[in-house]
C-alpha cells in the first residue's frame, strides 16, 4: 500500500517538474521579446503530441510540446526550423524533456497552417556517448 504513496507523489513532482519547464520557457521567451533580443514573441504550452514519436516516458496525452510563435504573419518552413533548432541543439534540453514525458517538438506561427514536427528521442544523442 505504502508504494502507491511513493508513485503519487512521483507523479506529482514530475508533473511539477513539467509545468516549471513551460512557465520558465514562457517567462524566458517574453524577456527575450521584451529585451530585444528575439523578432518574436515564443510561447509554450502542452499538447497530445504525434503518435509516431512516442518513447517509454511520454505522457499519455500530454507528449507534447508547441511553440507558438506570435509573428503577425505566416511564417517559411525555414522560419519554423530555425525556432525548432534553438531547442534540439540543446542536447540537456533536449534530454530533460524527454525524462519529464515529451516526445514531441512542434513549432507553428500563430497565422497560417504551416507547422514543423520533430520526435526528440532523435535529437537527444540516446545511446551513444555524451559529449
Amino acid at each position: 500500500m505504502w508504494h502507491k504513496i511513493i508513485e503519487v507523489s512521483e507523479w506529482f513532482g514530475n508533473m511539477a517538474d513539467r509545468y516549471r519547464l513551460v512557465k520558465d520557457f514562457n517567462h524566458a521567451g517574453k524577456y527575450a521579446f521584451i529585451q530585444g533580443i528575439a523578432p518574436t514573441l515564443l510561447e509554450a504550452k502542452v499538447t497530445k503530441g504525434e503518435f509516431m514519436y512516442k518513447h517509454a516516458f511520454s505522457k499519455w496525452m500530454g507528449g507534447g510540446f508547441r511553440i507558438k510563435a506570435l509573428s503577425g504573419r505566416p511564417l517559411e518552413r525555414a522560419e519554423l526550423i530555425e525556432i525548432g533548432k534553438v531547442v534540439l541543439d540543446n542536447e540537456e534540453l533536449t534530454r530533460k524533456m524527454i525524462s519529464l514525458g515529451w516526445d514531441t517538438l512542434e513549432v507553428h506561427a500563430n497565422k497560417g497552417y504551416n507547422g514543423a514536427k520533430w520526435a526528440l528521442k532523435d535529437h537527444a544523442n540516446i545511446g551513444g556517448f555524451i559529449s
